[in-house]
């Protein structure tokens, strides 16, 4: 039996995360959980798993958890509760659910301690893959990408030799807003936004798909896990998001993992690699039904925020952390009503263009870059 532990347990990820553990109990246990502030979604499945180390984000979500308990776990809180999770000592795999680069710390950490890593948390490796990746191998770690499109690449590799790829080849859906154009895009409001057609998922990262940010924050995630050049990378819109990600061979082969739309495949495969099983609830995969499968370029003019993440992202040093930083904030001014939605866009150039690069910053230097780009974005004011 797998050990279990999860940060970010009542977020998208998290919560399938427990969906899968729970469909598969004979095979898994989790020891340690912890979420943000949602107490209402976290008790039920703390009270029927009972892990040992539980925490919070803050002591207001910690008090409202306590009374609610039906048993007396190990409590802690805030950023040493995501690394007392992430480093449980009993875990055998760690899936990083959080969202953003509050992942980073608890992800080292855990790799410090020698935990296999389920990596649904990409702003880790958008923001340090350099640190995270040589401590991984330095620590003999393996990291498996739970993103749909990394876990396709990850199939798709499986008994090829990274010599023979030419290139690899992300799909996206488009987002909520595919079908609009440049201009429409400027009156766009928060609901519309976070109306993905094909996924469900958190709100940060639904608006992330919105604006192709999701995706440019993958490009940089597949550089990191797959050590594949950013000239090597591509981008295509796949409207129906059943091919989940290709790989193209020198012989020009291309491999491609298909499925439905559905997190909880790629979950359970990070959870159970090298093994499979059975996938409990859910539609299965009928071509049939589905009839066509369609394909468009991803334009860096209609998507610039996907052009900024190949920029960054080849730029290199501390760029893909403000890059990320920027970002995170930036969305939080739009879903708080703020900033428009193309201003999310504009906001993170120019703290791209107002942030001096650093070469191969430490894990000190990547935090102030994320701290000077979250200032630097929250003090941007646009003319209404």
């Amino acid at each position: 039996m797998k050990k279990i532990s999860i940060i970010g347990g009542t977020g998208s990820i998290g919560l399938q995360t427990l969906d899968v553990i729970a469909e598969n109990g004979d095979k898994f246990e989790l020891v340690a959980f912890a979420y943000g502030r949602n107490t209402e979604k976290a008790i039920p499945w703390i009270n029927r798993f009972k892990p040992r180390i539980v925490a919070a984000q803050d002591e207001a979500a910690l008090e409202a958890l306590k009374s609610r308990l039906d048993y007396s776990p190990e409590l802690h809180l805030g950023e040493e509760g995501l690394i007392r999770v992430a480093t449980a000592e009993e875990a055998d795999v760690v899936v990083t659910a959080v969202v953003g680069a509050v992942g980073l710390k608890p992800t080292l950490a855990a790799i410090e301690a020698e935990k296999t890593i389920a990596l649904a948390n990409k702003e880790t490796l958008v923001t340090a893959g350099h640190l995270v990746m040589k401590l991984a191998r330095e620590k003999n770690v393996r990291i498996l990408p739970v993103d749909s499109e990394h876990a396709a690449i990850f199939q798709c590799l499986n008994g090829e030799r990274r010599e023979d790829v030419k290139q690899i080849i992300l799909t996206a859906s488009g987002g909520s807003f595919r079908d609009k154009t440049r201009e429409e895009l400027s009156q766009v409001t928060v609901e519309q936004a976070l109306n993905h057609p094909n996924w469900s998922m958190g709100a940060k990262i639904t608006i992330d798909s919105a604006t192709m940010m999701n995706k440019g924050f993958e490009v940089i995630e597949a550089h990191w896990l797959f050590g594949i050049d950013y000239d090597d990378i591509d981008v295509i819109i796949h409207r129906e998001s059943i091919i989940h990600s290709m790989v193209e061979f020198n012989d020009g082969a291309v491999m491609a993992q298909l499925g439905m739309p559905d997190m909880r495949e790629p979950i359970q495969y990070a959870l159970t690699y090298p093994s499979r099983l059975e996938i409990k609830g859910g539609e299965r995969l009928n071509l049939k039904q589905i009839g066509s499968l369609h394909f468009t370029e991803a334009s860096f003019e209609r998507y610039p925020l996907l052009r900024l993440a190949f920029e960054a992202g080849k730029a290199g040093g501390s760029m893909p952390t403000v890059l990320n930083a920027a970002n995170e904030q930036a969305v939080a001014r739009f879903l708080a009503g703020e900033i428009s939605f193309l201003e999310i866009e504009a906001s993170v150039e120019a703290a791209l263009h107002a942030h001096e690069r650093i070469a191969d910053p430490s894990l000190e230097q990547i935090l102030e870059a994320d701290r000077f780009a979250r200032e630097f974005v929250a003090a941007l004011s646009f003319e209404k």
